[in-house]
């Protein structure tokens, strides 16, 4: 699959027009993993976001008392990264590859905010469908809180 098709299923671009996701794509790094390789390590800085373009990531957390849990495994059309992209503040989680090879498109936060200088559109869907996801993630939050 091309990549711009792949950016066009990616809910963070969910908006965009054809010519908006050639933008996009314009300004994505291809890097590819073997199994067991770090793509990102939590408590870096973060300076980019990743999609999975091919093969498997798992992203996992470590607790201040050295225990390790996966949170989510990810796969072709799927983000990471995302916060990068408002911040370059440290990663939340370890994202290593699982998959032979795994490949993924970086977005580097510098890259992405000078295209949305050159094209508010893009800057405005992506920060909509940024606001969203955030929105839906903290009410779930709140509502199992509420269960539990």
């Amino acid at each position: 699959m091309q990549l711009e098709e792949i950016l066009k299923s990616v809910e963070l671009f969910d908006g965009l027009t054809a010519e908006d996701v050639k933008a996009v794509a314009a300004v994505c790094q291809a890097h590819e993993f073997e199994a067991g390789e770090t793509i990102a390590e939590q408590g870096s800085p973060g300076a980019e976001m990743f999609i999975i373009e091919a093969g498997f990531v798992e992203v996992a957390v470590q607790s201040p008392d050295n225990n390790r849990r996966v949170i989510v495994n990810l796969g072709s059309g799927q983000t990471v990264g995302e916060m990068s992209l408002m911040d370059q503040g440290p990663r939340s989680a370890t994202v290593r590859a699982i998959s032979s090879p795994t490949r993924v498109q970086a977005i580097r936060q510098a890259d992405f905010e000078a295209l949305c200088e050159r094209n508010t559109r893009i800057g405005y869907v992506v920060m909509r469908n940024v606001a969203a996801d955030l929105s839906f993630r903290l009410r779930q939050r709140l509502m199992s809180d509420k269960r539990g």
